[in-house]
């Protein structure tokens, strides 16, 4: 079977206070799929369920090696998911504030693209 792809959004996360990728690429993807319907899936594709939809996601982000990959793929309601994180994004010097637990003055800055693809004949 070959894989064709549906759509592809993109979007883009940012974590203020705390220095966390994760946060950072998880409302990247977020971003990504906010304002999206999938009507297509079952329209055009001739899907029964979404969770037939493979979902492809890609990351850049900042310090990619502290990514927790299954909590940034928990974001995604459905699908065959899989997630690549690579470096990139940006490091953005803000303002370190102790009651939000900052650790120094860096906000992350994530992006995010998610391919929906479906199997066809």
């Amino acid at each position: 079977m070959a894989r064709k792809r549906l759509i592809i959004e993109m979007g883009m996360g940012v974590d203020q206070h705390g220095q966390e990728p994760t946060v950072a690429a998880s409302r990247a993807v977020r971003n990504a799929i906010a304002h999206n319907a999938l009507p297509g899936v079952w329209e055009v594709a001739g899907l029964s369920h979404p969770n037939e939809m493979i979902v492809e996601v890609q990351v850049a982000v900042p310090y990619p090696e502290k990514v927790r990959q299954e909590e940034v793929l928990a974001v995604l309601p459905f699908g065959q998911k899989t997630l690549t994180v690579e470096s990139g994004g940006m490091v953005v010097q803000g303002r370190a504030i102790p009651e939000l637990n900052d650790i120094n003055d860096e906000m992350l800055i994530a992006i995010a693209a998610v391919t929906v693809l479906i199997e066809n004949d």
